[in-house]
């Protein structure tokens, strides 16, 4: 892993772990993040929240030219052009990324495709699992599920030669995975809980952490039609995101392993660690 710096950002990294300015010096590990699907909702929530802490972010997009946008208005971040169903766009993309930070320290799998690619009115009009073309259908696996293990695979031996890192799989509720009308999404998803798990056992031994975060309901994302919504449903913002991934960037998530982290839940969560 990247050596730490002893001095970095210690306003901004205060903030996003505890809302004071009183929680000490800068604790940040991950000195180098990849970020895909960082150029919004989720991903542009946690790639901000990293910058601002000090950590130097690699967001990823399937336009080069809208991520090296976005990355220029994040502190030290940069941008790279990645279609995570392609292995010779993954491929190019971790390698550009390892040159260009020094290495990586911190990879969030956080690109998807959600089911407004099926039907926008998906939360208010489900549609039925036999109404989904195969094509749709095969999109949202090969980005959600086969994007994950492909990218994954691509960084993880670099990070076993450096001697270490972390890994973040961004989730969704276990009981959206039995939702009507939430085919193919849920079923990406239940594959990425299932590889999240297979991951950590296989690295369990080794430097590399491996946990899950998700946001722990509707999230105001470009993946939610907001003007389509069941009546009462309460919507998350993305920012939520911002706290448990910097937190999972520091010195004192080093020994968080197989974790199933909701953002929304996250304060609970570490005061009963």
């Amino acid at each position: 892993m990247s050596p730490v710096p002893q001095q970095g950002h210690p306003d901004t990294f205060t903030r996003h772990i505890s809302g004071t300015q009183e929680a000490g010096p800068p604790n940040v590990r991950c000195m180098n993040a990849v970020i895909t699907g960082g150029t919004s909702g989720l991903g542009l929530a946690m790639a901000t929240a990293l910058a601002e802490s000090g950590v130097r972010v690699a967001l990823t997009g399937r336009s080069a030219e809208r991520a090296a946008e976005v990355a220029g208005q994040l502190p030290g971040a940069i941008g790279i052009g990645l279609d995570t169903r392609d292995r010779d766009s993954v491929r190019r993309a971790v390698d550009e990324a390892w040159t260009r930070l020094g290495g990586i320290d911190l990879l969030v799998n956080n690109a998807g495709r959600g089911m407004n690619s099926i039907n926008p009115r998906f939360l208010v009009e489900p549609p039925g699992f036999w109404e989904v073309s195969p094509d749709d259908f095969q999109a949202v696996i090969d980005t959600n599920l086969v994007g994950y293990f492909l990218v994954a695979r691509e960084v993880v031996p670099r990070m076993l030669e450096a001697g270490g890192g972390r890994i973040v799989n961004i989730a969704i509720r276990p009981e959206a995975y039995r939702r009507p009308g939430f085919s193919p999404y849920a079923p990406s998803r239940a594959g990425t809980d299932s590889l999240s798990r297979i991951m950590a056992a296989d690295l369990r031994h080794t430097g590399i952490r491996v946990n899950q975060l998700l946001p722990g309901g509707t999230t105001a994302t470009g993946m939610v039609p907001l003007d389509a919504l069941p009546e009462g449903e309460q919507v998350l913002p993305a920012s939520i995101m911002a706290k448990p991934i910097v937190w999972l960037a520091s010195d004192a998530a080093a020994d968080v392993h197989d974790e199933r982290i909701s953002a929304v839940d996250f304060d609970e969560w570490l005061a009963a660690r």
